[in-house]
């Protein structure tokens, strides 16, 4: 039976985790868990390890000391699951701005041909939820302006909710994964591109967070649109 790997880092995310992990445990189909947290006052950590008393072989946690970012967060969780074995390996958020319910179809795309299945908000059916149109309209057009620039069809190339077949992580050269913020989630798509493998978009309903904190900034968003332009050329 293929072994199946969510991804969750964490910062300050007292306020979802449990219900996050109580409904992933919940879903249909098998996942597994894996936080990783940079060190997070509010006991975000302390929280997961009173839940793997519970989960014992479901829930695994990372801990990192300080804030290091998204890319390297997700980074340590891929060499996490690849050294474990995992079949299909989840990035997802913690704040349920991605529902846990469409783990379930992302991995049905993987188990058909996709190599690559993105949560999509701006493909044919997805959309998004609470966010005021200004935002919406930076979202979208930052798709635009990546598309335009590395000549991909992705709609969605900001995404941060996919799920990898292990083949894709074990052929990326994880170690010179160059981005760390916003632009990570692009350069991991580009790079899976460039590489051949199948990427599939598969719309989601993409809901702004209700509990907790966003962690966006400006600096997340120059280093995306600067980060594009030196994919295009280094590639």
């Amino acid at each position: 039976m293929a072994k199946n790997l969510v991804i969750i880092p964490t910062y300050n995310e007292i306020e979802n985790i449990e219900k996050m992990v109580r409904t992933v445990f919940a879903l249909a189909r098998g996942f597994e868990l894996l936080i990783v947290d940079d060190g997070s006052p509010d006991g975000t950590a302390k929280k997961v390890k009173e839940l793997q008393k519970e989960f014992p072989n479901q829930l695994f946690i990372e801990e990192r000391i300080g804030k290091l970012g998204l890319g390297t967060a997700y980074i340590h969780g891929f060499k996490w699951a690849l050294a474990k074995g995992y079949d299909f390996i989840f990035e997802m958020d913690c704040d349920f701005s991605h529902n846990p319910q469409d783990l379930i179809r992302l991995l049905e795309s993987c188990e058909q041909d996709a190599d690559v299945a993105i949560g999509s908000r701006y493909c044919r059916g997805g959309r998004v939820s609470n966010w005021p149109i200004g935002r919406i309209l930076m979202s979208y057009f930052a798709s635009v302006y990546v598309r335009m620039v590395l000549w991909i069809s992705i709609k969605d190339t900001t995404a941060g909710f996919k799920c990898y077949r292990a083949k894709v992580l074990e052929d990326i050269d994880l170690d010179k994964i160059k981005f760390m913020g916003y632009a990570f989630q692009i350069e991991m798509k580009y790079r899976a591109y460039k590489k051949g493998f199948k990427l599939v978009e598969v719309p989601i309903m993409f809901t702004d967070r209700v509990l907790g904190v966003s962690k966006m900034s400006t600096k997340i968003f120059k280093e995306a649109f600067l980060g594009v332009i030196q994919m295009r050329f280094n590639s």
